[in-house]
């Protein structure tokens, strides 16, 4: 992790294209709203000059950044409304970061976990930090836990302010597979599939050493607190995702008013019962790319789940799956359709 994104994984020096040190403040504040959010920064020194490192690198939806400032310094009024959940991990020097009670020191190989859309934050980094940052919003990480989980987790996980990762762990392993994977031949990689990969991994074993730290369980969670109505709801979206049931259709068979099941799905659930129904037949329609017989065509197989708007699903689906259908397709069977 020393040399994570100066040096790619043969060793070689990466070119980035753009300047990656600053001694002006506008310059270093411009880089920060930019990968991070508004927030306000003041230096420890009053007097004192940045002396800045400033790198950053995409992985799908998630901004990596290697960053100091140079000197040293105390931030605090993280802009809410940006929507970012930050994970700082130290790689040289400490911070010290607000927390319930107090405040929580990280050291070389410490990650620390706010979600700046739900909880406070304030932060002091001496003069010798150096950072490896992820900023994602806080929209990704939900999206992927409803994914991966079956639900989006309520504030006792968005408010809570942990520390993860440390020397040795799994968590400072897959940054480091993250840095080396998306740097080569000297230079940040643009494979698309390839970041959304990287996404992915990223935000799951995020979600799970997060919720670990929290004490909050993600294989039980929201999901068995809802209410009978809810889980039955679930069960008839999953069954009948092809044939896209209504919402009224299924509150009347659950026996529970449209306005009751959409409140229960966004209290339990953190999404709209429709997102719920979009979401299944999403992945049934990627189930079906991958499976039917190879003289079936996207667009055919598309129509069979009722979709007739193709550019509209095609932007749909590469936003859930990092890929357009078609890609899906050739990729598992060499077939290439029309959407």
């Amino acid at each position: 992790m020393e040399h994570a994104l100066v040096l790619d994984a043969l060793g070689a020096p990466i070119r980035h294209g753009r300047k990656t040190w600053s001694a002006d403040w506008d310059e270093v504040e411009e880089f920060c709203r930019s990968n991070y959010m508004p927030f306000r920064v003041r230096p420890l020194d009053r007097l004192a000059c940045p002396d800045a490192t400033m790198i950053p690198a995409p992985a799908g939806g998630i901004t990596m950044t290697r960053f100091s400032y140079g000197t040293g310094i105390h931030l605090d009024r993280f802009d809410p409304d940006a929507g970012k959940i930050l994970v700082l991990t130290t790689l040289r020097g400490a911070l010290d970061h607000s927390a319930d009670g107090g405040s929580v020191g990280t050291g070389a190989g410490e990650s620390y976990v706010v979600d700046c859309s739900r909880a406070d934050y304030w932060l002091t980094g001496d003069p010798d930090h150096l950072q490896l940052n992820l900023t994602i919003s806080h929209q990704l990480v939900a999206d992927t836990a409803e994914r991966w989980f079956g639900f989006v987790p309520d504030d006792r996980l968005w408010t809570s302010r942990v520390k993860i990762g440390g020397p040795n762990s799994a968590w400072l392993a897959l940054l480091d597979y993250a840095t080396r994977a998306l740097t080569r031949d000297g230079t940040i990689a643009a494979d698309d599939l390839l970041s959304r990969h990287i996404e992915e991994l990223l935000c799951v074993e995020l979600l799970r050493q997060w919720a670990a730290a929290a004490g909050f369980s993600l294989e039980t969670g929201a999901r068995s607190a809802a209410p009978g109505y809810v889980r039955a709801a679930e069960e008839i979206m999953e069954a009948e995702a092809r044939e896209a049931p209504t919402i009224g259709d299924i509150a009347q068979r659950v026996g529970v008013s449209a306005r009751t099941l959409s409140g229960g799905f966004q209290k339990f659930r953190g999404t709209p019962p429709r997102a719920f129904l979009i979401a299944r037949r999403l992945e049934g329609f990627r189930t079906d790319l991958e499976t039917r017989p190879n003289d079936q065509t996207v667009t055919g197989i598309a129509a069979d789940w009722g979709f007739s708007n193709f550019g509209a699903l095609a932007g749909r689906y590469r936003k859930r799956f990092g890929e357009t259908p078609s890609q899906t397709r050739a990729r598992c069977t060499g077939a290439f359709g029309g959407a």
